[in-house]
């Protein structure tokens, strides 16, 4: 059995989890797979002579065949961490040591469990599907994929755009605002959420397409059937827009066609049997709680 384990920075909340994750993977006499660059900032907190393997590539972590990965971080590491993954159906063990961890799992106090739910495979894998754009130019490489939104953006920070959206070969609506997400159900409870979204159960098939600050206030969010492809193109006053997937950003030409599809294959987010999407959003958005006692 092969783990791998990715993160990104080493704030000082993160090393007594770093430690304590490695001192119990050493302890189950596993092989350890440590994304190079994270490895380089945490050789300190490794246990006495641990031997772990190393990746930087996807392809160097397909060749590994993991059985799983842990992310130390939070919703953003574990984002990062799909990059690498992509459509190997490797199981993510998200241990959140940042803020609210909709996509975590597992909580920084419960290192031990996961990795005996790694070890064990008793863990319950939720299946969460993606979004796909295509562009000319590829313009976000070989992995134009994203786990929560893809955002349309004004680079100018005082001018609306204009985002005109068809769907299936049919005008769906030209949108004056600051910018459009395009969600998945995993997204609903992220950017698509602070614009007025509405909160979609992961196994719905769905979009929300919702827009950011939009300059006709009868227009709301929407939610479509995800087999649907949706034809974006977007007027801008100066030649380029922001385009957003999860936490990847890039300045496009706003002439250019694009495309909005949903992704061949899902990711698959490990979880504890008790921790069901529902009390996630009782626990993350204190719902059922009287703040006033």
């Amino acid at each position: 059995m092969v783990i791998a384990v990715f993160g990104r920075s080493v704030s000082e909340n993160r090393k007594s989890v770093i430690r304590q994750l490695f001192e119990s993977l050493k302890n189950a006499n596993v092989k350890v797979a440590i994304f190079e660059p994270f490895l380089r900032s945490i050789k300190t907190l490794l246990p006495k002579e641990f031997q772990a393997l190393k990746f930087t590539s996807a392809e160097e972590l397909k060749a590994l065949e993991c059985s799983c990965m842990f992310t130390i971080g939070g919703d953003g590491t574990l984002l990062e961490a799909l990059t690498l993954i992509r459509n190997e159906s490797i199981p993510i063990l998200g241990l959140n040591t940042g803020r609210l961890g909709f996509l975590t799992g597992f909580s920084a106090e419960e290192v031990d469990l996961a990795v005996e739910m790694a070890i064990g495979g008793t863990y319950l894998i939720d299946k969460r599907s993606l979004i796909e754009m295509q562009g000319e130019g590829e313009p976000f490489g070989d992995f134009p994929f994203a786990l929560n939104e893809i955002t349309f953006h004004k680079k100018e920070s005082s001018t609306m755009i204009t985002v005109h959206v068809n769907m299936n070969g049919q005008k769906l609506n030209s949108y004056w605002a600051d910018g459009l997400i395009i969600s998945t159900p995993t997204g609903s409870t992220g950017y698509s959420l602070s614009c007025g979204g509405p909160i979609l159960m992961p196994e719905s098939q769905s979009f929300v397409i919702t827009p950011i600050a939009p300059h006709n206030l009868n227009v709301r969010p929407l939610v479509i059937d995800d087999s649907n492809e949706l034809c974006v193109e977007t007027v801008v006053r100066g030649k380029n827009m922001l385009i957003s997937m999860d936490s990847r950003s890039i300045s496009y030409p706003a002439s250019k066609m694009i495309i909005v599809r949903k992704a061949n294959f899902r990711i698959l987010l490990a979880r504890k049997p008790d921790q069901t999407f529902l009390k996630t959003l009782r626990e993350k958005l204190m719902w059922g709680i009287d703040k006033r006692n």
